[in-house]
């Protein structure tokens, strides 16, 4: 057992993940990071002492009992889990959405962040003292959708109804959560969605401003250090001047 702040970030990986959970190893956290792959999460380590690596599929309820357990064993508390894993999920509206691939993109980001949340919360409340801090990844599609997002737009939204049931839930074991909504960190996934330009509410297609995922990570190592008196229920960050406040 390590002494100490500890966090869980899943989809450390790559991407907003692995900002994340580099910021919080630089800080002095432990981490444990989750992610299907270990290559990536090796690399996100980079041979960090207070790191744990433990691949896992969060979409598999036995990878996730695993996880949570290879943490509890490492680092004996759960102070933050950054629930990360996601998906975009196909391009298509309502009435062209695969049933399959609706069902895969519902699977990643609302029945995995749910069970991640849940395995945290219980941890949470149990441990002495009680309370810690859960870090959902919205998306400014949460709020707005983009045009042919129906699946990534109606799990988002979920996401928002899971923090605030967390948010109240846990007031009563000193667990607050953040709805975290982003829009447009530089990722992989985000240079697909933007590079050749984003289909926009009008049809037209625009390249959009991209902010750094170490700015986010910055953002999300703020939340993990306030004192757990201080709740943030949602925080909204994005790409200056990207279309989404007022008309584009």
């Amino acid at each position: 057992m390590s002494a100490g702040r500890s966090a869980l970030v899943t989809g450390a990986g790559s991407g907003i993940g692995r900002a994340c959970a580099r910021a919080l190893l630089g800080a002095g956290w432990n981490v444990t990071l989750a992610g299907r792959r270990r290559a990536p999460l090796e690399e996100t380590a980079a041979g960090s002492g207070t790191a744990l690596v433990v691949p896992a599929d969060v979409t598999e309820p036995g990878d996730v009992e695993r996880l949570f357990a290879r943490h509890d064993e490492r680092f004996g508390r759960l102070d933050l889990l950054f629930n990360n894993a996601g998906t975009f999920g196909p391009s298509a509206d309502v009435g062209g959405l695969d049933e399959t691939e609706w069902a895969a993109t519902l699977a990643v980001n609302v029945t995995a962040a749910v069970r991640c949340a849940g395995a945290a919360f219980r941890r949470m409340a149990a441990q002495h003292p009680p309370g810690g801090r859960i870090v959902n990844n919205g998306s400014v599609s949460a709020q707005v959708p983009r045009p042919r997002s129906a699946a990534y737009t109606t799990t988002k939204h979920a996401i928002a109804g899971l923090s605030k049931s967390i948010e109240l839930d846990g007031r009563a074991h000193g667990i607050t959560c953040t709805e975290l909504d982003l829009g447009n960190a530089r990722t992989e996934l985000v240079d697909g969605l933007v590079g050749d330009g984003a289909l926009q509410a009008d049809g037209r297609r625009l390249v959009e401003p991209t902010m750094a995922a170490d700015d986010v990570a910055r953002l999300v190592l703020a939340l993990a250090e306030l004192p757990l008196s201080v709740s943030v229920p949602q925080l909204t960050a994005t790409a200056a001047g990207m279309p989404f406040i007022g008309r584009g």
